[in-house]
């Protein structure tokens, strides 16, 4: 019999955990796609000005800023060429530099004076327009080599496709310092072709030349950029360009491919999916935004050498998509910049300013891992699991900067302490760590979404219907 004076449950809605970022995104989304493209222009002018007016807290002490950002423009190409490789088709790519150092050095052969190649002296190429013709060079020879490296391996997976391509990345910096004759060796190319737009008597060399340091107390945006600064600006010109193309890649069928090979190879393949021509599609495209900014980082130092090119900063290019959120374009955009930043921004940081203080932040490091080390003895079992993974991160942290700290008071020695951009291999490397234990999806995972027709299906599903008369109006 049912008891009528108990009362009903009422079902209690879930809890909205959103996060800002979801927020956010969510109110992208809902933007036609005029609007988006309001708020996005003033974005970009604004990024556009911060070399010129670079914030206090965000300039780099010693080193150019404009410099800096022409080097996150750069790193950006690269990070969205790899999220292609990586964070859509989902191949690990280990020899990205390869690519790299392919587009520098065909403009370098092309137009440096050491290069048998050269054609700016008395060849097809004029030293004006030079950069500008090798542009499309770079990218086309960058991905040829994408695809003579693709076509034979991309049939193997995983680290077996890691190993290959990382051996690639070694043999083309293995190849451009034994072959002397036509790269000059280790002592590489100088005097590379630049845009020379602009020359005046102001500027001898024109806007692109590195000894335009700019005049920092002219109100003219054109006077007052550095080098630096007008490399940022066609940075941004390329990157808004390559977003363009590949954004429309992946509304297309090929993105939906690349989408389907990531998630499981086997089940697309079964669905009628041609794997094998969709991953070379995704190679050749990544090899060649590659080449695209290796042409561009080429003419902007004007020397390109095989020491450039070392695995090592094809670690640091899939640090930057791991960190920013594999599959996600502007994630990896953001992992670009903290790429390039944070470095330059370090560089004048010291670890250690004197012994005492020295030996006062060791004690201080020392009391943290015992604290630490307390709490999880004592508490362990009953912290929640996000307070355990802070802890842990913590507690690595409190290692490695305890024994740099023990080492630096051993050894130091005044106007010679070790500054802390000479470390950026050891943080981003315990960043990864912190983030495979707090974030493992990177600081801007990709969502899946439709990927056809997704913004019409959105703004239907979004749409409150129309209120519902009751009572005696129904």
């Amino acid at each position: 019999m049912t008891d009528l004076t108990k009362t009903p449950e009422v079902p209690v809605a879930p809890k909205d955990r959103r996060g800002v970022g979801d927020a956010i995104r969510g109110w992208w989304d809902g933007l036609s796609r005029p609007a988006q493209w309001a708020v996005g222009v003033p974005i970009i002018a604004l990024l556009a000005l911060m070399p010129l007016f670079p914030p206090p807290l965000l300039d780099t002490p010693g080193v150019s800023f404009g410099g800096v950002m022409a080097q996150f423009a750069m790193y950006a190409l690269i990070a969205i060429g790899l999220n292609v490789v990586v964070g859509q088709a989902g191949l690990l790519d280990l020899g990205y530099v390869g690519f790299y150092a392919v587009g520098a050095y065909t403009v370098g052969l092309l137009t440096s004076p050491n290069s048998p190649w050269n054609q700016t002296d008395g060849g097809w190429l004029s030293s004006g327009w030079a950069w500008v013709a090798c542009l499309p060079i770079a990218v086309a020879l960058t991905a040829l080599a994408g695809l003579i490296l693709g076509s034979p391996t991309l049939r193997l997976r995983g680290d077996y496709l890691a190993i290959v391509t990382l051996g690639f990345g070694e043999i083309v910096r293995l190849m451009a310092d034994n072959l002397g004759d036509l790269t000059n060796g280790s002592l590489g190319l100088s005097k590379i072709a630049y845009p020379e737009v602009g020359e005046s008597e102001a500027h001898p060399g024109g806007y692109f030349s590195p000894g335009n340091l700019g005049d920092k107390s002219s109100w003219n945006p054109f006077d007052r950029a550095s080098s630096g600064t007008w490399w940022f600006w066609l940075g941004m010109v390329l990157v808004i360009v390559v977003l363009l193309i590949i954004g429309n890649l992946e509304r297309s069928r090929v993105g939906r491919s690349w989408v389907a090979i990531r998630e499981d190879e086997d089940a697309a393949e079964i669905m009628g999916v041609p794997t094998f021509k969709f991953k070379l599609w995704a190679f050749v495209i990544g090899a060649s935004v590659g080449g695209l900014s290796g042409a561009m980082y080429a003419g902007q130092v004007t020397y390109v050498n095989p020491k450039q090119f070392d695995i090592i900063l094809s670690m640091l290019f899939l640090c930057a998509v791991v960190l920013g959120g594999s599959g996600n374009k502007l994630g990896v955009i953001v992992g670009a910049f903290l790429i390039a930043y944070l470095p330059m921004r370090l560089q004048s940081v010291q670890l250690v300013s004197n012994e005492s203080t020295g030996y006062l932040l060791l004690g201080l490091d020392i009391a943290l891992l015992i604290g630490l080390w307390l709490l999880w003895r004592l508490r362990g079992d009953q912290l929640a699991v996000w307070v355990r993974r802070v802890v842990i991160a913590l507690a690595i942290f409190a290692v490695i900067a305890g024994l740099l700290l023990f080492g630096s008071v051993l050894l130091f020695r005044k106007g010679g302490a070790q500054n802390l951009g000479d470390l950026k291999y050891l943080y981003f490397g315990i960043a990864l760590v912190v983030m495979m234990i707090l974030r493992p999806q990177g600081l801007f995972p990709v969502r899946q979404k439709l990927l056809a027709y997704g913004r019409q299906v959105y703004q239907a599903v979004v749409r409150k219907p129309a209120a519902e008369s009751i009572g005696v109006g129904q």
